[in-house]
C-alpha cells in the first residue's frame, strides 16, 4: 500500500481482481454503511437481546434490523466493487466473468462477515450473558431490590457489547481468511498464474 491508502479491519480485507474493496484511499467515496452514524444498525440485535426480558417484542425486529444492514452492506461492497471494475476497465480490459466473479466474491465476504460478526456471534454471547446473570441475580443468597434484579443483567448486556466486539471481529476474521476466503479468492490468484 502506498502512503495515501489505509486498510481497514472491516471484511473482505483480500483483493478482488486487484481491487482491495476495503482499502480507503483519497478518491474514495464516502460509505454511508461503514462511515456513519448508520453502522450502528448492525448492533441492534445485541441491544434487541439485552433487553429481551423487559421488551420481549423488540428482539426480533431488533434482528431485522440487523440482518437489514447486513445485507444493505454486502450489496454496497458488491456495487463498490462492480464501480472500481467499470472505472479501471477503461484502462485495462478483463473478462466479464472475472468481473461477475469478484463481485459475487465480494458481495458474499461481506454478507458472511456481517452475519457472523455483527448479528449472530454477538447476539448469541449476549443472550448467554443476559440469561446467565438473570440466573445469577434470581439464585442470589441477597435479597435484591427489584429495579436492581430487572434491570441488572440488562446492564450485562448493554455493558458487555463494547468488550465482546473487537475479539469477535477478529476471531470472525482468522476464521474466514482460513476457510472460505481461501475459497473465494485462492481461485482468482490460481487464475492469475496461469
Amino acid at each position: 500500500m502506498d502512503a495515501t491508502t489505509t486498510a481497514t479491519t472491516d471484511p473482505g480485507s483480500m483483493l478482488h481482481n486487484n481491487v482491495d474493496v476495503t482499502a480507503k484511499t483519497k478518491n474514495d467515496s464516502y460509505n454511508v454503511f461503514r462511515d456513519s452514524l448508520l453502522r450502528y444498525l448492525g448492533y441492534a440485535n445485541e441491544v434487541g437481546e439485552s433487553f429481551r426480558y423487559q421488551f420481549p417484542k423488540l428482539v426480533r425486529p431488533s434482528y431485522v434490523v440487523a440482518f437489514g444492514y447486513c445485507g444493505m452492506d454486502a450489496l454496497s461492497t458488491g456495487y463498490r466493487v462492480w464501480n472500481q471494475q467499470q472505472q479501471s476497465s477503461t484502462t485495462t480490459p478483463s473478462k466479464p466473468n472475472k468481473q461477475q466473479q469478484a463481485i459475487v466474491a465480494a458481495t458474499f465476504d461481506t454478507l458472511v462477515w456481517q452475519s457472523l460478526a455483527s448479528v449472530m456471534i454477538p447476539g448469541a454471547i449476549i443472550n448467554i450473558l443476559v440469561k446467565a446473570s438473570r440466573r445469577a441475580v434470581s439464585r442470589s443468597p441477597i435479597t435484591l431490590p427489584v429495579i436492581l434484579s430487572k434491570w441488572l443483567p440488562t446492564s450485562v448486556g448493554l455493558g458487555s457489547i463494547p468488550l465482546i466486539i473487537h475479539p469477535i471481529d477478529n476471531a470472525v476474521d482468522y476464521v474466514m481468511d482460513n476457510s472460505i476466503r481461501m475459497v473465494l479468492f485462492d481461485q482468482e490468484e490460481k487464475e492469475k498464474e496461469i
